[in-house]
């Protein structure tokens, strides 16, 4: 509790401070009141500073943090009503009830001084029991560090061969009809990696025809798992009942040997399904591999007692082994002092054998390689934590690396617990939501954008979340997930936190201080327009929705994508999300309904990132999106808009811009190519070019103005025009280009200015679908270190040719290129290259 509240209490701090060094108007209204929240939150900070203290809290300084974390979101609340008003005193539309003027100056002066009041009963409170350090202002020293390995090999298993092994032989049995295998153990014993190790060995892999890997867990669906290895067999099961996937599933697999994997089955109450699955899977040479903690779940699943797989913990060598991989990364594994050796194996003793708990506590001391005294104290609380009886040994585990994060990194881990178990989670939609909370902030020349990727990767680091997807050329992460025991970790300290509910399947439930919600079709509608302190709402429901407007007015991060949603019901919508004053992160992507985006979306001056990618009917915005003047996000890949309204090079603060369509020189006013010039902070630009499209000479040098660019991606859409492609050939490239994409380029050579010299900082260049038959430009070498290369069919270099045009090149993707030269991976079909 007491970390998380800090980590509340300095992103207040820093807000406050901002308002009153900028002395916004606001700041200036209330300005005896913002003085004195400041120098509450300096002297609450400070208290919160005695860790030793907090650490033996009793049930009277855990009150007041609970009191602390209602009054700083009160706080949060009115602060952010304070800058959203400024906004409208700006765009001369302050005649809402809302922040009309003397009824919004009594409101809020009543407000504040009602928390600076509880603000001062509550330090009074701390103070008995804690103590301020002399130095209240002290530098919070925390740096994230990126440390996503992207040559981490899945193959180096330690310990499990021989369960591999065993395993192999009972798949290769061809005495059995239909063989079932269950590997059975307790959560982080090794069950999946063992599973996922069987499942990606060379020889398995040529024994049978098809291969299905399903994630079963908690929430058990026969509908869902039937769906699932159909999509794996290649099908599309849109549309079809469960008599026609498994009619379907027989005829693909006729004559076929298949394996598939049920990965975390947790129960086995409904049988008919699975009898009837087992059915149409062929009977010969075929297998199902269950893994699971429950012995009886693979029983009733068919699996016989002796064929029953039940892993056992590392030895202390394989455990030694396996620390030793994770403490010492930058000595490959090898110990160089003997202290460190002794307390290591103290700690393992501790870590029982269990694969999971001996990584997290490697992962957690390897940046403590130079401080025994450290260790010491780890493997001291280690059994503290496991004595108090709130957890299992692998909970004491996990919860010291959890009690090792910063507390803004606190908070964005326990983001994850509102995601379903198993969950696939795209890392753009959680930095989205940190963004619009405020978790994550910019730092220096960094967007925030960049930084929850930092953060992203600080937590895979760690071990406390997993990599599903990332990006082969530099390891950013596209897709995470995390592991049943963090989750049911971090469902944990949510629940303790009051962030969220869970019921005892560990499903998030509504409470009456929810903050966040992933709403499911399980849930009720009616407990939803009720939940007044909800701050982030991702809805993961198929069912159609009837919001009223003002409720759920707390709202920072609201993400609809790809909801359900009536034509009829989106001006209703509207409504309701015009209301959300405080919304900073608004989603909407994949809304088929949603034709053009009304004139309200201007009410929304708080809002920071708005997502509309994939709105495949929108196809007019409404030029009040001008007035978003904190925007730092605008997505509108995939849209079908022509023609943006003029004006948006007021949104100064824009760092990404996707969706832009260059068009031809229209007789209505729009925004044009030259108005991107005033978008000084933008970092990353993706724009379209079509057969109409108009560059004029005055345009032609607007990218290179936008000095922060880094990434700029260009679609010539099948554009066969030479005229429009003579126009690229002339722009001018931004000057701190770092990754470059060209798409639908159909002309034999690359434009002029993409050449080492005017694009000295390039680091990836990515070209796909294109007459290019040429690629050097004849030039000094690239410092090229990322290359990708598809669907490029006339293409001809030379491998030779090419490691000398760019010799630092350490990464290259090819596809579907016929005409390159002994290149050192496959250029037919999609092939990867990393350089030893």
């Amino acid at each position: 509790m007491s970390l998380v509240v800090e980590a509340m209490v300095k992103t207040l701090t820093e807000h406050v401070f901002t308002a009153l060094m900028n002395q916004a108007e606001f700041a200036l209204d209330f300005s005896g009141q913002f003085e004195q929240l400041k120098t509450g939150l300096d002297l609450t900070k400070a208290l919160l500073a005695d860790t030793e203290s907090l650490n033996h809290k009793n049930n009277i300084v855990k009150a007041a943090l609970f009191e602390l974390r209602e009054v700083i979101y009160k706080a949060d609340d009115v602060l952010t009503d304070c800058l959203v008003r400024d906004e409208y005193r700006k765009d001369g539309s302050c005649s809402g009830s809302l922040f009309h003027d003397s009824f919004f100056l009594h409101r809020t002066g009543k407000k504040l001084k009602d928390i600076n009041l509880r603000m001062k009963e509550i330090e009074q409170t701390l103070g008995k029991f804690l103590r301020a350090p002399d130095n209240i202002h002290r530098e919070d020293a925390y740096q994230v560090r990126v440390m996503v390995s992207q040559d981490w090999n899945p193959t180096e298993i330690i310990g499990l061969d021989s369960d591999v092994e065993k395993i192999k032989g009972w798949l290769f049995d061809t005495s059995k009809v239909l063989s079932h295998i269950g590997i059975v153990g307790m959560g982080g014993l090794g069950k999946t990696t063992i599973a996922q190790k069987i499942f990606h060995d060379l020889e398995v892999v040529d024994h049978f025809h098809k291969l299905i890997w399903v994630c079963v867990s908690q929430s058990f669906s026969a509908d869902r798992i039937m769906r699932s290895i159909l999509e794996g067999l290649g099908e599309n099961v849109s549309g079809a009942g469960v008599t026609q996937i498994l009619s379907r599933i027989q005829q693909v697999l006729e004559d076929k040997s298949c394996l598939i994997v049920m990965d975390d089955v947790w129960n086995q109450t409904d049988i008919d399904w699975w009898t009837n699955l087992c059915s149409v899977i062929p009977k010969q040479r075929s297998c199902i591999i269950v893994t699971t903690r429950n012995e009886e779940a693979v029983i009733g699943m068919g699996v016989e007692s002796s064929r029953i797989h039940r892993p056992k913990t590392l030895n202390d060598e394989e455990s030694w082994r396996l620390f030793s991989k994770f403490a010492f990364p930058t000595s490959k594994g090898l110990c160089q002092e003997d202290r460190l050796e002794k307390l290591g194996k103290e700690l393992l003793k501790k870590c029982g054998g269990l694969p999971l708990a001996i990584k997290t506590i490697g992962s957690l001391l390897a940046s403590k390689v130079d401080s025994p005294s450290q260790w010491r104290r780890v493997l001291e609380s280690f059994h503290a934590l496991t004595t108090e009886g709130k957890t299992s040994s692998v909970m004491a585990s996990l919860r010291l690396s959890y009690d090792e994060l910063p507390p803004g990194l606190k908070q964005c881990l326990l983001c994850f617990s509102i995601y379903p178990e198993d969950y696939e989670i795209r890392a753009d939609q959680l930095i989205h939501w940190w963004i619009g909370e405020g978790l994550v902030q910019s730092k220096g020349s960094r967007t925030a954008v960049e930084v929850g990727y930092e953060y992203v990767a600080e937590l895979i680091s760690r071990c406390l979340v997993e990599i599903v997807q990332q990006r082969g050329f530099d390891g950013r992460i596209y897709k995470c997930k995390i592991h049943d025991m963090v989750r049911e970790l971090i469902i944990m300290i949510a629940e303790e936190e009051e962030l969220c509910g869970f019921d005892e399947q560990g499903r998030q439930k509504l409470t009456a201080n929810t903050r966040w919600l992933c709403f499911i079709d399980e849930m009720e509608e009616k407990s939803l327009k009720r939940s007044s302190k909800l701050r982030a709402l991702l809805m993961m429901s198929s069912r159609r929705f009837d919001f009223e407007r003002n409720s759920l007015r707390s709202l920072r991060m609201l993400d609809l994508s790809n909801c359900t949603v009536d034509e009829h019901c989106v001006k209703d919508l509207f409504s309701w999300i015009s209301s959300l004053k405080r919304l900073a992160s608004l989603n909407l992507s994949g809304i088929q309904a949603l034709k053009e985006l009304p004139s309200s979306i201007h009410k929304l001056l708080n809002l920071q990132l708005l997502l509309l990618t994939g709105c495949s009917n929108l196809e007019k915005i409404h030029p009040s999106i001008t007035n978003l003047k904190k925007l730092i996000i605008l997505d509108l890949g995939g849209c079908p808009i022509q023609y943006l309204p003029q004006g948006l090079g007021r949104l100064s603060y824009l760092q990404e811009f996707s969706g832009f369509k260059i068009v031809s020189q229209p007789r209505m006013p729009c925004f044009r190519l030259l108005e991107i010039r005033e978008l000084i902070n933008l970092r990353v630009l993706r724009i379209h070019v079509s057969s109409t499209t108009v560059i004029a000479d005055n345009e032609l040098d607007v990218l290179s103005q936008l000095r922060r660019l880094n990434v700029l991606a260009i679609d010539a859409e099948d554009c066969r025009n030479n005229n429009v492609l003579e126009m690229l050939e002339r722009l001018i490239p931004p000057p701190s280009l770092q990754e470059l994409y060209l798409r639908n380029y159909k002309k034999e050579t690359l434009p002029s200015w993409v050449n080492p010299g005017q694009l000295s900082r390039l680091q990836y260049l990515c070209i796909e679908n294109g007459d290019l038959v040429k690629l050097s430009s004849g030039q000094t070498s690239w410092n090229l270190e990322g290359l990708c290369l598809k669907y490029l069919m006339r293409l001809e270099v030379d491998w030779k040719d090419l490691e000398k045009d760019m010799p630092v090149l350490h990464y290259m993707e090819i596809s579907h290129c016929y005409n390159l030269k002994d290149f050192p991976c496959s250029v037919m079909e999609p092939g990867v290259w990393r350089k030893n």
